[in-house]
C-alpha cells in the first residue's frame, strides 16, 4: 500500500478517534439568586413561595441542580444583611435575581443595572419608583406585583362581616417601621367603627407568647397577620396561639389558613412564586426586562379554615361562607 495512503488512514482514524475539542467544552448552568427575607425553612415552618418558585421551573424544564443552580439566601427578617447577600449573588455572578420585597429590590437595584432582577413585591413598584410603568419597566426589573397592600379595606371589610363582634384589631407586624401597615386600614376601621392595636414583634427572637397575652389583656377580640419576614417565619406557631386565645384571624396570604389560620383575602402567592419562573425563563433565553410587563393579579381568594373556625366556637355566617373560594373542612 503506498506510504500516503497509509498515512492519510492513519491521520482519518486518529481525527475520528478524538472529539472535537468545543465537545469537551461543559454547558453553562445558569444561576438564579432567591432572595426571601424571611429565616430559613424548617420542617415546622417551611417555605411553601420558594417550593411553588421550583415547581413552576420544574413545569418548564428546569431542575436545580441539573441544568440551574438556585442560591437561596434568607436574611433572617434583618434589613441590614440585604446588601450583604445581593453583593454575594453578584461575586456569585447569577444570571438573574429573585427578590420578594420592596426594600430588598431597591438594594439589588441600587446594586446592580445589568443583572436582570424578577420582583414578586406586595407594592405598586410604580408608585414606589421601582419602575417607569407596569407596561414597559426600563431597566433591569420586571416581575409580578401581589397588590397586597391596596385590599386592606376589603380585607378588613370580609372579616367584620365573618365576625361581627370583632371591636378591637390587633395588627400583628414583624416589620421594624410598622406604622404604614396599620394606616392601610386606618379608613376602613373607621368606618366600621373598629379601634385598631399595634402589635409589634421586634428583637431577633419574637416574643409571640408575651405579645398575644399583652393583647387579649388589652381588649383584642380579633387579629390581623400582616405579611412580612417576621410573621412568615412562624405561620404554625401564630395559628397556634391564635387558636389557644380564641382569636379569630385574618391574613395577607392563604398559607397561614392552610397553617391553622381562620382566613385570608389575598391574591393566590404560590401561583405568583410559580408564575415567576416563566419571567426566569424568558430573561435566560434573551428577553430583556425592560420588554416584559410587570403582571398585575386578576384572581383574589377568600379562603376560609373552617377546622379552625370550630376550635374557637365561631360560626361563619352562611352568607360569607358561600363567597370563599377555598374552605378547609
Amino acid at each position: 500500500m503506498p506510504r500516503k495512503i497509509v498515512l492519510f488512514l492513519l491521520i482519518t482514524i486518529l481525527l475520528t478517534a478524538v472529539p472535537p475539542a468545543h465537545a469537551q467544552q461543559p454547558t453553562k448552568i445558569p444561576r438564579i439568586g432567591l432572595l426571601q427575607r424571611r429565616v430559613a425553612p424548617t420542617p415546622a415552618n417551611p417555605d411553601p413561595l420558594s417550593d411553588a418558585f421550583l415547581k413552576g421551573l420544574q413545569e418548564i424544564g428546569y431542575i436545580d441542580g441539573k441544568n440551574i443552580k438556585i442560591e437561596h439566601r434568607y436574611a433572617e427578617g434583618r434589613t441590614d444583611r440585604l446588601p450583604g447577600i445581593i453583593a454575594e449573588f453578584l461575586q456569585l455572578k447569577v444570571d438573574v435575581i429573585v427578590v420578594a420585597s420592596s426594600q430588598a429590590i431597591r438594594v439589588a437595584k441600587q446594586a446592580t443595572s445589568t443583572v436582570p432582577i424578577v420582583i414578586v413585591t406586595q407594592g405598586d413598584p410604580v408608585a414606589e419608583k421601582l419602575v417607569s410603568s407596569l407596561a414597559r419597566p426600563g431597566g433591569n426589573i420586571t416581575g409580578l406585583t401581589r397588590l397586597t397592600v391596596e385590599l386592606s379595606g376589603k380585607r378588613l371589610e370580609l372579616f367584620k362581616e365573618a365576625v361581627p363582634r370583632i371591636s378591637r384589631v390587633g395588627i400583628l407586624d414583624g416589620n421594624t417601621d410598622p406604622r404604614s401597615n396599620v394606616q392601610d386600614y386606618e379608613v376602613a376601621a373607621q368606618a366600621f367603627n373598629i379601634a385598631l392595636q399595634l402589635l409589634n414583634l421586634t428583637g431577633p427572637k419574637p416574643d409571640f407568647d408575651g405579645t398575644f397575652q399583652a393583647a387579649v389583656k388589652a381588649g383584642v377580640n380579633g387579629l390581623i397577620i400582616n405579611r412580612d419576614a417576621v410573621t412568615a417565619s412562624y405561620l404554625k406557631q401564630i395559628a397556634d396561639l391564635a387558636i389557644k386565645h380564641r382569636l379569630p384571624s385574618m391574613n395577607e396570604d392563604s398559607p397561614y389558613v392552610e397553617a391553622g389560620g381562620l382566613m385570608s383575602y389575598a391574591t393566590n402567592d404560590a401561583d405568583q412564586f410559580r408564575r415567576a419562573a416563566y419571567y426566569v425563563d424568558r430573561i435566560l433565553k434573551g428577553t430583556k426586562p425592560a420588554d416584559l410587563p410587570i403582571e398585575q393579579p386578576t384572581k383574589f381568594e377568600f379562603v376560609v379554615n373552617l377546622r379552625t373556625a370550630k376550635q374557637i366556637f365561631l360560626t361563619i355566617p352562611p352568607n360569607v361562607l358561600v363567597r370563599a373560594d377555598r374552605v378547609f373542612r
